[in-house]
Parts: structure tokens; C-alpha cells; sequence
């Protein structure tokens, strides 16, 4: 059995790696100040220390085995117009706590990358030898820290695997998205057949794509969290190992709408919108080094599967909001 520190593990991703991270028998710490998560998101068995996690160095210590690291701020339109709280966080947040790993002798990281390092990629599908070009603030903090990590496996031997997802959905048991406010296509599609939203808006249905609109890569996040679990064994020591995460495969926001519907049985009215800046057409992960280095499949591809998750989660959560006159 292994101990290891989850930053950031009452949020959505954290929270589904900390509970499979328990299935496999570790011990797990969640470390979260709660800004965007949420304290019943944590899982049962893990021990829950709600701190910023600047102070790490106060948790911390040689008895840990690894950390994953996924304490961020998220929000690519908030990123814009409020690019300090996202320097502030994401990077400075990461410095200190590198600095409390090396002062605790933890030698092993996983890292909560993103697909917007990337920016508008020219082609698909997208490697991880691409140019990295982000568009706004969000993704270059995590490209920042991503150098960052480089620097601190050359200089001081740390094993470290960032893992850059595409889009995340679905759920896993009690854990899900609890975004407010929602940003994701998947969950805002599922509000509307709750009756909690009238209509989908379809941002531009004019793309060079079969049906008009935007295709994007989904990744169930039981199988993002394998990964993680995966990229503890095999980072090695003085390598930062970067591995895209995503089906290598496209679903358009028209197919993903099809989906909820058929899923949900509920009519989605959808409203057409302009195009957003900087919306590329097609964003679809190559997953061959994950393949390669990680011996990493995602074994839930199927879109219906993954809403079909979503939804149990959706209306879990409406039950229990029910219940408490929330």
C-alpha cells in the first residue's frame, strides 16, 4: 500500500482518481481549501485537510509515496478577464508546492495538464510533439507549470508525468461534475432535459465539419483516472513524461445532443448562436504515448455510455437537491 497526497481532490477529476486510488487499496489525503470544490465530493476513506495548498509544506511530509497535483482554477472565460487569480493559483500555487516536496524528500508527481496548452493546433489528430500555443491565460498557466515541472526533474531528479486531458465527462459512483457555474457542453445539455435550462446554445453550425459543428475528443473520467494511476508506475526519475489524454476519437456538438436526447428521453430545444473566438473546428487527441509509455487504453469510448453516466449523476444530485428544498 501507498500514501499519496491528492491536491485538489474535492473536485471533479480529484475526486474520481482519489476514489479509485482507495479501490486500489492506498492510503489517500485530500488537500483541498475548497474555492470550486466540494467537501461531499470527497470519498469515503480518504482523509480530508482543507488547506490552500500553499500550505502543503504544513502537510507534507517523507511518509508520502507520490503527490497529484490538481488544485487549479479552470475557467478559460474567467482566465481571461481575471489572468492574475490564474498566475497566482495555478503557477505560484504549484512553486510552493514543488518547494514543500522537496523539503519532504516526496521525489514523484502527476500533474493535472490540459489540452489548451495547445491552443488552435493546424491539424489533428494532436500530439504531444505539437507546437504549444495557448489562447488564453488558463492554458498558458498550465504550459507554465509544465516548464516548471521540466526544470524541477532536471535539477533535482523528481518523476513526474503531466497528463494533458481533452474533454472530460461522465461519472463514477458518487462522483461527478459539480461545476458552478457550468462551462461543460455534456452537463449543460443534461440541465436542459432537467427542465433547469430552456435551450442548448450551438455556438456556429458553419464549420468545415459533416454536420456544422464543432467536434471535440471525450474522455470518460474513469478512464482519466486510470491513467493517473497508471502514470504513478511508471514515472521514473528525472523525467517528465507529457502523455495527451482522449478517445482519438470526434463527436460534434450536434451529435453530442442527439446522444442526451436519446439517452434521457427528454426533446432538447437548441438555439443557434454566432461562432465563439477561437473555437477550432476539430480538437481530437493522438493517445499513443499514453498507449505507449503508460500502457493506457480508455475502455468506456462509447458517447452514449459516458452521458448515459452523466445523466444517473445529474439526477442523483436533482434528488438530492430535492430533498433539501436546495
Amino acid at each position: 500500500m501507498s500514501k499519496y497526497l491528492v491536491t485538489g481532490g474535492a473536485g471533479y477529476v480529484g475526486s474520481v482518481v482519489a476514489a479509485h486510488l482507495l479501490e486500489a487499496g492506498h492510503e489517500v489525503v485530500v488537500l483541498d481549501n475548497l474555492s470550486t470544490g466540494f467537501r461531499e465530493g470527497v470519498p469515503a476513506g480518504a482523509r480530508f485537510v482543507e488547506a490552500d495548498i500553499r500550505e502543503a509544506a504544513e502537510h507534507l511530509d517523507a511518509s508520502y509515496d507520490a503527490v497529484l497535483h490538481f488544485a487549479a482554477f479552470s475557467q478559460v472565460g474567467e482566465s481571461v478577464v481575471n489572468p492574475a487569480k490564474y498566475w497566482d493559483n495555478n503557477v505560484g500555487g504549484t512553486m510552493a508546492l514543488l518547494a514543500a516536496m522537496r523539503g519532504a524528500g516526496v521525489s514523484k508527481l502527476v500533474f493535472s495538464s490540459t489540452a489548451a496548452t495547445y491552443g488552435e493546433p493546424a491539424s489533428t489528430p494532436i500530439t504531444e510533439s505539437m507546437p504549444t500555443a495557448p489562447t488564453n491565460p488558463y492554458g498558458a498557466s498550465k504550459l507554465a507549470v509544465d516548464h516548471m515541472i521540466s526544470g524541477e526533474c532536471a535539477a533535482h531528479g523528481l518523476a513526474a508525468v503531466s497528463l494533458r486531458y481533452f474533454n472530460v465527462a461522465g461519472a463514477y459512483g458518487e462522483c461527478g461534475e459539480r461545476h458552478d457555474p457550468e462551462s461543460h457542453l455534456i452537463p449543460l445539455v443534461l440541465q436542459v432535459a432537467q427542465g433547469r435550462r430552456e435551450a442548448i446554445s450551438v455556438f456556429g453550425d458553419d464549420y468545415p465539419t459533416p454536420d456544422g459543428t464543432c467536434i471535440r475528443d471525450y474522455i470518460h473520467v474513469a478512464d482519466l483516472a486510470e491513467a493517473h494511476l497508471a502514470a504513478l508506475e511508471s514515472a521514473a526519475p528525472g523525467e517528465h513524461l507529457i502523455c495527451n489524454l482522449g478517445n482519438g476519437n470526434g463527436f460534434s456538438v450536434r451529435e453530442v445532443v442527439e446522444t442526451v436526447r436519446k439517452v434521457t428521453g427528454h426533446p432538447i430545444p437548441e438555439v443557434m448562436a454566432e461562432r465563439r473566438a477561437g473555437d477550432p473546428a476539430v480538437l481530437v487527441a493522438s493517445a499513443a504515448t499514453a498507449h505507449e509509455r503508460l500502457g493506457w487504453t480508455p475502455r468506456r469510448p462509447d458517447l452514449a455510455g459516458i452521458v448515459s453516466d452523466a445523466w444517473e449523476f445529474a439526477q442523483a444530485r436533482a434528488a438530492e437537491r430535492a430533498g433539501t428544498g436546495a
